[in-house]
């Protein structure tokens, strides 16, 4: 039955070889599937995918391109797939402010002027900008290595085209196609997405990936999101957007297709009601500077020059109003200044558009954090600016002086936090270095809460005098045994403290714990009367006002261990966790209890 089976799909192939074109415009289908902004939900564009060769006897699409290619009607199968996808996609309701992604098989770029002219046709007819529509690179081939590839992409740059690079990190020439030609998205494989929130290797890759993108004026879509902590751990890595079956599967039904996937905004998500700091103070510098368009002419630059003398560029978007870069005065002044410059610029023949003169420059979210920015800036060379996008669309810029101001003034904000008795970090430094932390899952993570016990009555019998010294005296000894890179140390208020840890083991971190425990208890001790040490008690009243003893004063501190792998962005969540943790460390004989987190239920007690 078996053999029977593979003869008649044998027999269907060969058949369909004959055929393959007639047989490929009855059977094969344009499905799409979203790809949406890792912040919002929304959605940014849709990937057109071929369906339905299997019933011609082809595996996947792969199969039949390669079938096509062979008996030479790979071009017109191309074109016949990209025109049903065009025709799909101009029926989605306001299509034009989405992007339609499409593959370039590295084939056809011998045709490409055919394949260009066919497409073009189409757009026009349908009414949809060349930049609705953006060219995924396969790395399936060496791109680069055809003589007509250079020229291609010039043409589809000069017609207003996006470009992608598919499949990063698994092909051919992905770094040569990033360094030589001006790449819109970078599509990272999804070999580097599976597992990512637990596997520190690729977070480490898929992080510089990003960093090296965004400096470039690339924006970072992750291919193959699958589960909630692949997109967690992407979104927070800076992937500016996302694809998978955790958003929504290929589809050929458009009625399936949603505008955005609200739910993906609480993935994750600590419930913060207010924005960071840095990101009111990036707002605050930012300059929206007028805007050119690529499409626009020439005479309209100049004339933008003339009405702003002072300032040197502008930022230049496409139709869907993305930034493409920036078009600096600089390389415009030969025509400036030449007799008939602005006439050669007009002439059709010499054909100088503005795409010709846009230079990369880095963009990147207005989520970004200043540090982030700032690494940012000191990784390009010579960059005016760099471009902010919201909802993946212009937004301002910010320049390096700018930068200096967040800078300064975020630096200006924390010094005004810090509680002035001990001089350590208060609660929104505590608050960042969580979520920050837990966002970080290449290795060991501790977060202990330091609480004394006994503390009101001391206060209330010695005097606050001698309160505030033993809360700097348990300062002094934070910073006596915690000194190394990775830890931070921070005042919650009164006699509540805080330590977060990276990279430490468990052991390492009760040894000196232990110590710090110990030290205080004897200290403090000493600022007793010789009495109240004798007895090893003292009278006052608790929170509720009932006169009783206490014993003398000690440190509790409970620990919360992130364990490797685990990425969390719900600071809430973690902090209710420390509280509980902290009730078993003052039941305790010895006030420390460490418990590790677990993803799912309670802390491990």
């Amino acid at each position: 039955m078996a053999v029977s089976l593979a003869a008649d799909v044998g027999g269907v192939r060969r058949f369909a070889s004959d055929q393959l074109l007639t047989l490929a415009k009855v059977v094969v289908e344009n499905a799409l599937q979203p790809i949406v902004e890792v912040q919002t939900g929304v959605v940014f564009g849709y990937e057109s995918l071929m369906r339905g060769q299997e019933r011609i006897g082809f595996d996947t699409p792969l199969d039949i391109l390669d079938q096509a290619e062979a008996v030479g009607q790979l071009l017109p199968l191309e074109q016949m797939v990209a025109s049903r996808a065009l025709a799909k996609f101009a029926t989605l309701p306001d299509h034009a402010a989405f992007t339609l992604f499409i593959n370039l098989d590295v084939r056809l770029i011998p045709h490409g002027d055919a394949m260009v002219d066919s497409l073009l046709a189409h757009l026009k007819a349908a009414r949809i900008a060349p930049s609705s529509v953006c060219f995924e690179l396969s790395e399936r081939f060496d791109n680069t290595n055809v003589p007509e590839f250079a020229s291609l992409v010039n043409r589809l740059r000069r017609a207003g085209f996006k470009l992608a690079i598919d499949d990063f990190g698994v092909g051919h020439a992905e770094m040569k196609l990033l360094c030589d030609y001006p790449i819109d998205y970078l599509k990272i494989d999804r070999h580097f997405v599976a597992g990512v929130d637990g596997n520190p290797r690729k977070r480490h890759l898929v992080k510089n990936i990003v960093q090296i993108a965004h400096v470039l004026g690339v924006r970072v879509i992750a291919e193959g999101i699958e589960t909630e902590g692949e997109f967690v751990a992407c979104r927070e890595l800076g992937v500016d957007l996302v694809q998978g079956w955790l958003i929504a599967k290929p589809t050929t039904h458009l009625a399936e297709l949603l505008p955005a996937y609200p739910h993906l905004r609480e993935v994750g998500q600590s419930r913060r009601s207010s924005q960071s700091l840095d990101e009111i103070l990036i707002r605050k510098q930012i300059e929206r500077l007028p805007t050119v368009y690529e499409n626009d002419t020439i005479e309209s630059v100049f004339d933008l020059f003339r009405r702003n003398p002072r300032q040197s560029f502008f930022p230049v978007l496409n139709a869907n109003g993305e930034p493409r870069g920036i078009i600096h005065e600089i390389h415009l002044k030969e025509y400036i200044y030449q007799p008939f410059g602005r006439d050669l610029l007009k002439n059709k023949v010499y054909e100088r558009t503005i795409s010709h003169f846009v230079d990369r420059a880095p963009v990147v979210g207005l989520d970004a954090d200043a540090d982030r920015l700032m690494a940012i800036f000191a990784n390009t060379e010579g960059s005016d600016c760099v471009l902010l996008t919201e909802n993946m669309r212009y937004a301002g810029v910010i320049s390096a002086s700018s930068l200096i101001r967040i800078i300064n003034e975020k630096q200006l904000k924390s010094a005004q936090e810090q509680n002035p008795l001990t001089g350590l970090p208060g609660n929104r430094a505590i608050r960042d270095f969580m979520q920050d932390a837990g966002r970080d899952s290449d290795g060991f993570r501790h977060f202990c809460y330091c609480d004394f016990d006994n503390f009101k009555p001391f206060n209330d019998h010695y005097g606050f005098h001698l309160g505030d010294h033993a809360i700097s005296l348990f300062a002094a000894l934070m910073r006596r045994y915690f000194f190394a890179d990775g830890v931070f140390l921070g005042h919650v208020g009164g006699d509540d403290f805080f330590i977060g840890l990276s990279d430490w083991t468990s052991d390492e971190l009760t040894e000196i714990l232990d110590r710090l425990l110990s030290d205080f208890h004897g200290d403090v001790t000493e600022l007793y009367s010789p009495e109240d040490r004798a007895s090893g008690r003292i009278r006052g009243e608790d929170r509720h006002g009932i006169t009783r003893d206490f014993a003398l004063m000690r440190c509790s501190i409970g620990v919360l261990e992130l364990p490797t792998g685990l990425v969390i962005d719900d600071v809430s969540r973690l902090s209710s966790e420390i509280a509980a943790i902290k009730k078993y460390a003052k039941e305790s004989q010895s006030g420390l209890h460490i418990s590790r987190f677990r993803e799912l239920g309670q802390a491990e007690v």
